[in-house]
């Protein structure tokens, strides 16, 4: 054997390198063979080798293009397979529950919404994630493959899958990964995050906040959480709790909150609060139309909300400053709605006011942020080690 080890270090810089050429092309789309070699800096022959690597795995096809005037010979374009490995993504929400087989290059195959019944008991949510997980299963490509299981929780999430705190989901201390894992294939990992958190590395990845490294996703549901990229990297906190903005006390006399406290951000902002000053029980999207078809019950309701979000907005700018704020879920409905009205309010809290304002905007990704970020989530594993995971999976059907 070579001195120093050099097998094991050339084996680990070949999975580093097939990782890298995989991730580029999961965050981007198809890429040629040039684009990769230029950004990468390795020369024709490695991005070569890596490619078809890849290609050897089932997580890229590789083609040359046709058509086009350019002379010489074209550069293969690498993309996603249309049926290669996928992750399942779970959004788990107060009202509802999306499940979705989602493909390298956040691309959705397959998707369920399920409505939740009131208070309902993380026994009965792993139930309808594993009967859903199996029917979209069914409904993809037979040499499709499954690499894990991600999943978004409106709650704090500790490292081994425990939902330490749900207060709106009426769950504390659930080991929720123990009880999922239980319920899907054994060779599968299930890995969990908050649902801002999970949605603000989506927007960072593929969304509205590309290309910006200090960004802040406040995400408006029934309760109202903040996921927050400083520096290009999540803030997560000591005991992954930060962002936990809901529940910040903007008045201790204020409404009661599902938390226990008063006065919290939540009581103001979030969806039960807007949805009560407008004396209405449907949806948010509902007051929101409401309003602006000259309803002055909703237009009252939505302009308050618009004030006091300018106010947490405010507040955030003060204490990470951020580049962009993404308002997703409810918020960007009311956002959208009312914009002067929040934009005034954050420019009468906000220290040194204009000069420091955020760009404000709502999601690339739609209503799908904390979806796709419990994808990556999922995703990491193979997009670190795609020569690992590929092995697993064959072993894995080899013992099917």
């Amino acid at each position: 054997m070579p001195p120093n080890g050099l097998p094991r270090r050339a084996d680990d810089l070949r999975r580093h390198n097939l990782g890298v050429v995989l991730s580029h092309i999961h965050r981007d789309g198809e890429l040629s063979r040039a684009e990769l070699t230029a950004r990468l800096g390795l020369s024709r022959s490695t991005i070569g080798v890596l490619v078809s690597d890849l290609a050897g795995l089932q997580l890229v096809s590789a083609q040359v293009p046709t058509g086009g005037e350019r002379a010489g010979r074209p550069s293969h374009l690498v993309g996603p397979r249309e049926d290669g490995p996928y992750a399942f993504a779970v959004d788990v929400d107060v009202t509802h529950v999306c499940i979705a087989a989602v493909g390298l290059g956040g691309r959705i195959l397959a998707r369920q919404d399920v409505p939740l019944r009131p208070d309902p008991t993380p026994e009965s949510v792993q139930a309808l994630i594993e009967h859903s997980l199996a029917a979209l299963g069914a409904r993809l490509p037979d040499d499709a493959w499954p690499i894990a299981v991600g999943l978004s929780v409106p709650g704090t999430v500790t490292d081994d899958g425990t939902i330490g705190f749900a207060p709106n989901l009426g769950w504390h201390d659930v080991p929720f990964g123990k009880l999922l894992r239980a319920a899907v294939p054994r060779h599968l990992p299930v890995v969990l995050g908050n649902d801002a958190d999970l949605a603000v590395q989506a927007e960072h990845q593929r969304g509205a906040g590309r290309g910006c490294d200090d960004l802040v996703y406040l995400l408006g549901r029934v309760g109202v959480g903040a996921g927050i990229v400083v520096g290009g990297r999540p803030l997560l906190g000591h005991s992954r709790r930060a962002g936990e903005l809901g529940h910040s006390v903007l008045d201790p006399s204020g409404p009661a909150c599902s938390c226990g406290k008063r006065g919290c951000v939540e009581t103001y902002i979030g969806d039960k609060a807007l949805l009560r000053a407008a004396n209405r029980r449907t949806s948010v999207a509902e007051v929101v139309a409401a309003a602006m078809s000259g309803d002055a019950t909703a237009q009252a309701a939505v302009q308050s909300a618009a004030r006091w979000l300018g106010h947490v907005v405010a507040n955030v700018t003060n204490l990470v400053n951020p580049e962009r704020v993404i308002l997703g879920g409810s918020l960007g409905h009311v956002f959208t709605a009312a914009r002067q009205t929040t934009t005034e309010a954050i420019a009468s809290s906000a220290f040194e006011a204009m000069s420091t304002m955020p760009q404000l905007c709502t999601p690339g990704l739609g209503e799908d942020s904390s979806l796709l970020g419990a994808a990556e989530l999922a995703f990491a594993g193979l997009l670190a080690d795609p020569l690992g995971y590929a092995e697993q999976h064959a072993a894995a059907r080899a013992g099917a």
